[in-house]
């Protein structure tokens, strides 16, 4: 069975946090969030108590996104350290 890779969308919010986000970890996000279309449910990622959401850890900052496995889209939601991203 071949993989499909799933359409990654980026809510503005997540940008701008993206954005604020120390450049040291900018790149290691963005790669982990590329590798998210072809694995939505990567080894370490885990599903958020209570919410149809799934967070990934890159060092101290987190990617909260959302699975559409009908239309094969991922939603990022949040991005942010880990101090502040489950306010």
């Amino acid at each position: 069975m071949e993989k499909s890779s799933y359409k990654t969308t980026l809510k503005k919010s997540a940008f701008k946090e993206l954005e604020s986000v120390p450049r040291a970890y900018i790149k290691n996000i963005i790669r982990t969030i590329e590798e998210l279309s072809e694995e939505p449910r990567p080894r370490g990622c885990e599903k958020l108590i209570g919410k149809e959401l799934y967070r990934v850890r890159i060092g101290k900052y987190r990617v909260i996104y959302s699975i559409d496995d009908e239309n094969q889209i991922i939603g990022i939601i949040k991005i942010g350290h880990r101090k502040d991203i489950y306010r």
